[in-house]
């Protein structure tokens, strides 16, 4: 496993470069949730890439130590999930994951076209709030276990408009499986392409069809 930094960015991260050992044609980037860190998801790049040999994978490290776990990572702080706290937190957290997109992607000579964001929770949270107010459209957004932070702010600030898969555990604690819905209903509103899964019995995690549902929707649209 190769690690992604450039001086351009302040994220760091593990990365797994093309299978197929040639240039990579797209790029994958997972954002980990609250109180992880970039270690967590790259796990799922080796899945993927049996989709998808000619992609590179990057998990970049959130920029502040979690609250409550310091050994962790936060893309904002997040002492709660009320609407307000997430509001404030993904915009003031946005500037920096925009950034960094922009550095990866000019390090691999790609476009947002090229580039799919997957997120888990405020991972999520953060694809979302960055993938929408992109100037160009990226290929597409897998969320899992998230919401929609500043559904008021989006009709405002909204200049992208990529497909969307979120995927949904109905027995999570942590995230509300409605948040699922609301985030759909408030996309759909602005004209943006849902679609969502719901998995019976999960809790805040990722099981084996929603891990397959999001390589088939990433495969789908990198194709």
């Amino acid at each position: 496993m190769d690690n992604f930094s450039s001086d351009k960015t302040a994220l760091t991260g593990p990365m797994l470069l093309p299978q197929n050992g040639e240039k990579p044609t797209s790029l994958v980037v997972f954002l980990h949730g609250y109180g992880s860190d970039g270690n967590d998801l790259i796990g799922l790049a080796p899945h993927f890439a049996q989709a998808l040999p000619s992609a590179a994978f990057i998990s970049p490290n959130a920029p502040q130590p979690c609250d409550i776990n310091p050994m962790g990572r936060q893309w904002f702080p997040l002492q709660t999930i009320s609407p307000s706290e997430l509001n404030t937190g993904a915009a003031a957290a946005r500037e920096g994951v925009n950034g960094f997109l922009t550095v990866a992607l000019d390090h691999f000579g790609l476009t947002d076209g090229d580039l799919i964001l997957v997120g888990f929770s405020q991972g999520t949270m953060m694809s979302l709030e960055t993938a929408l107010r992109r100037e160009a459209p990226v290929a597409g957004v897998v969320g899992f276990s998230g919401a929609l932070a500043g559904q008021e702010r989006l009709s405002s600030e909204i200049k992208s408009k990529p497909p969307i898969l979120l995927i949904h555990g109905e027995q999570d604690p942590v995230v509300p499986f409605e948040a699922m819905a609301k985030a759909k209903a408030a996309l759909e509103d602005q004209s943006v392409s849902v679609e969502t899964l719901a998995r019976p019995g999960l809790q805040h995690g990722i099981d084996q069809e929603g891990l397959m549902a999001a390589i088939a929707f990433t495969r789908s649209k990198l194709d």
